[in-house]
């Protein structure tokens, strides 16, 4: 079987494509690999002298059967039926298997949407394992500015669960949300429409002053969350995010390539959705996780902040998001497939997804260009894909 061909564009060759739709179908096949040929990067810098090794065991895995809303399928058929631009699997830090589509290949950097939440979510994770920052701490103690945001009582805590009680209209539809701000804000679009339009993400930030509920009620996913995750550690650290993803995650890792966020007009990266990098890298990064925040025989992230992420709270967790996570919550800037489990979950827009399990030493990258935002039977295919995978291992 091959890959659908409804909305391919790939190839070396720049399509045309329209500047306000450059993420969506079918230009995303092409541009999700090319993101430093549209919008303005930063590096985030690795150690070419200090690349961590990742052994190979190739093992096939397309045979291995699962259902899909209750028809008989495979791992094969999936990868080639679900806009797959790249796929890894690894098990106890070795390659099991590795497959490119759609003209990626390794050096490939792809843009990971809001799987860069958990990259910045555990940045800032090694910073508090650290003792650099409290997660207790008013958000305005650390960021004055916010004391005139809704943003005023609430702790650092609250926005790595995104429970805080800010209202934000996470609508990727419409370009008036708060959503569509972010994509003028972060200089992933230039206004087309009339009306008043943030110049900068802190400008955005700055300007949400509404309150809808008390901090800590219930969980609802807003990406500005991360954002206000990102001014607290260059605050505390004195450093722009790309910096401190390189010192803290990307040299520590022994990544192999240097990757990179998108920055809007002041510098300021996207913690929320604009990292890019290569898959294998996506793959060590997952694997400091399976490893139990341990890279090259040093402790990056504490047991503790390991043990606090999968622990989530399933009763601020609700529709919709139960409807792909039944029984899951929402933690430190990963998904949880159970609130109390072993499984943590980076997942962005378009089929991002990282899969890790802390118990098997099991990761999992899946790297795609769908043709919609949010498709919940996909995400639950792929999930359900990847379980039989695991459990192969």
């Amino acid at each position: 079987m091959t890959q659908p061909t409804e909305s391919v564009i790939s190839g070396s060759q720049r399509p045309d494509f329209p500047a306000d739709a450059w993420d969506r179908a079918p230009w995303n096949r092409w541009t999700f690999q090319h993101i430093g040929e549209i919008l303005p990067t930063t590096p985030v810098r690795n150690n070419p002298d200090r690349i961590s090794p990742l052994p190979t065991s190739l093992q096939k895995i397309e045979t291995i059967a699962f259902r899909d809303a209750g028809k008989p399928t495979s791992v094969g058929e999936w990868l080639d039926t679900s806009f797959t631009d790249g796929f890894i699997v690894l098990s106890k830090n070795e390659i099991v298997y590795e497959r490119y589509f759609n003209g990626m290949d390794q050096a490939t950097l792809h843009l990971a949407q809001s799987v860069s939440k958990s990259v910045t979510g555990t940045a800032c994770g090694i910073l508090v394992s650290r003792g650099l920052i409290d997660p207790q701490r008013s958000l305005m103690d650390v960021v004055p500015e916010l004391a005139d945001t809704a943003f005023r009582h609430a702790t650092l805590r609250h926005v790595l669960d995104m429970t805080s009680g800010v209202r934000f209209d996470e609508n990727y539809i419409d370009p008036y949300s708060d959503a569509g701000r972010i994509d003028v804000a972060s200089g992933w679009k230039q206004p087309t429409l009339p009306g008043q339009w943030p110049a900068s993400m802190l400008e955005l930030i700055l300007a949400l002053k509404t309150l809808v509920r008390s901090h800590g009620e219930k969980f609802e996913y807003r990406s500005i969350e991360t954002d206000i995750i990102t001014l607290v550690m260059e605050k505390v650290t004195g450093k722009r995010l790309a910096d401190i993803i390189s010192d803290e995650i990307w040299q520590p890792i022994g990544a192999e390539a240097i990757a990179s966020f998108t920055i809007d007009r002041t510098g300021f990266a996207l913690g929320d959705g604009g990292f890019n990098a290569c898959l294998r890298d996506f793959a060590r990064f997952g694997l400091l996780w399976a490893n139990h925040g341990m890279a090259s025989g040093k402790r990056l992230i504490s047991e503790n902040w390991i043990e606090e992420t999968r622990t989530g709270d399933a009763t601020l967790f609700h529709q919709p998001y139960t409807d792909i996570l039944p029984m899951g919550a929402y933690r430190n800037q990963f998904w949880l497939k159970q609130a109390k489990g072993q499984v943590l979950l980076c997942r962005g827009v378009f089929g991002q997804l990282i899969y890790i399990d802390l118990e098997k030493n099991f990761v999992a990258v899946k790297l795609s260009s769908w043709p919609d935002f949010t498709d919940p039977a996909r995400m639950k295919t792929a999930i359900s894909a990847i379980d039989h995978v695991a459990a192969n291992f």
